[in-house]
């Protein structure tokens, strides 16, 4: 009976893909507050959304992990170094380093952590050639989770986010649909029952033509790819100007999205 949840981390946690009807994300996380919600009495539940698009993980301890301890939660979920990783020269090793720093220090100071593996990039454009250095800390965080008695959600696992239907236009963050089996997931890590099956395979889909496939991916590359290089070139953050959600109601969530499922 989870009474209070902070989520923290970077575009994944913010919710980035999952478009609400108002024009601000929902994401995973605030769905999965709602699962959570659902178990305790109206109004008697507190969650907090404190993740950013495009932040490292020095950025996120600095900043999210600090505010997480003073609200005290009973559960934080925490989903951090993903950027670290697809940066050009980063060595998964010391990242993963840092980041059981931040987990024993957060482990100490709040009820329970959650913390999340990365995904399975074999068919991400770009990122499929970093698929062993982001299973090398994959590695490390399930070792991480075992030393400080971390539920994980394992995001590489979950196949069904393999489609492409689970994932946005920009091919980088997740599809409505995809943020919402993470949430699903994320319950059953926690032993909760959950309305439906993340692992529900998807309807079939009609065969692409290899004219679709190139036009699509023509198209992908114009609109996310260059720009994200450019970003990159420039310095700069997506999540530059961008405020965290801070705290949400359950409520004002559901009202948003149809169901959880």
């Amino acid at each position: 009976m989870i009474g209070s949840y902070v989520a923290v981390g970077d575009s994944f946690t913010e919710g980035v893909g999952d478009l609400g009807p108002d024009g601000a994300f929902v994401g995973w996380a605030d769905r999965f507050a709602v699962l959570l919600a659902d178990r305790r009495p109206e109004g008697d539940f507190n969650y907090t959304n404190l993740a950013v698009r495009g932040r490292l993980l020095d950025q996120i301890v600095e900043t999210q992990l600090v505010r997480a301890k003073e609200l005290g939660p009973d559960l934080v979920s925490f989903s951090a170094g993903g950027n670290d990783i697809i940066r050009p020269g980063t060595d998964p090793d010391e990242v993963a380093e840092r980041f059981e720093r931040a987990v024993a220090d957060l482990t100490s100071a709040v009820g329970k952590v959650m913390v999340t593996t990365g995904f399975d990039t074999r068919g991400v454009p770009v990122l499929k050639h970093l698929r062993g250095k982001i299973a090398t800390y994959n590695g490390h965080v399930r070792a991480i989770a075992d030393r400080y008695g971390c539920p994980v959600l394992d995001l590489w696992s979950l196949r069904t986010i393999q489609d492409r239907r689970a994932w946005d236009g920009d091919r980088l963050h997740l599809s409505p649909e995809g943020h919402t089996r993470v949430a699903l997931r994320a319950g059953q890590v926690l032993g909760l029952e959950v309305p439906a099956d993340p692992d529900q395979p998807w309807p079939p889909l009609p065969p692409r033509g290899t004219f679709e496939v190139r036009r699509d991916n023509i198209h992908w590359a114009r609109e996310y790819l260059v720009p994200w290089i450019g970003r990159r070139l420039r310095g700069e953050s997506s999540g530059d100007h961008v405020a965290a959600k801070g705290a949400l109601s359950p409520g004002d969530i559901k009202s948003r999205i149809e169901s959880v499922a």
